[in-house]
């Protein structure tokens, strides 16, 4: 008997069904990881605004009349107006009662 080195075609389809079974397993919960990371960041957007907001009723002493006066103002946003990282939109240029960017109907 002359021995062989290599793996058997038996042995190669193992390793592809466990690979495909991790796969199975790995890729949704990253793609769910990515989705939730973009939710949370949109929350972050929307604190950040509000005290960008804030601080405006600090310099100017009165509130602003839009949420453009805020967000397109470059000392308050010097790298741009933020955007949601869900949709890849503007917040929309609406102050609640309380002049804050309402959350609520911009739920991911």
């Amino acid at each position: 008997m002359r021995s062989r080195k290599g793996f058997t075609l038996v042995e190669l389809m193992i390793v592809v069904l466990i690979l495909g079974a991790l796969a199975a397993i790995a890729i949704p919960r990253i793609v769910g990881g990515a989705a939730s990371a973009k939710a949370n960041a949109c929350k972050t957007n929307i604190d950040l605004i509000n005290s960008q907001i804030e601080l405006y009723y600090s310099n100017t002493g009165s509130w602003p009349a839009n949420l453009q006066a805020v967000t397109t103002n470059t000392d308050y946003f010097p790298d741009g107006e933020p955007i949601c990282p869900v949709t890849g939109a503007a917040y929309p240029n609406v102050l609640a009662a309380n002049n804050r960017v309402d959350d609520s109907g911009h739920n991911h």
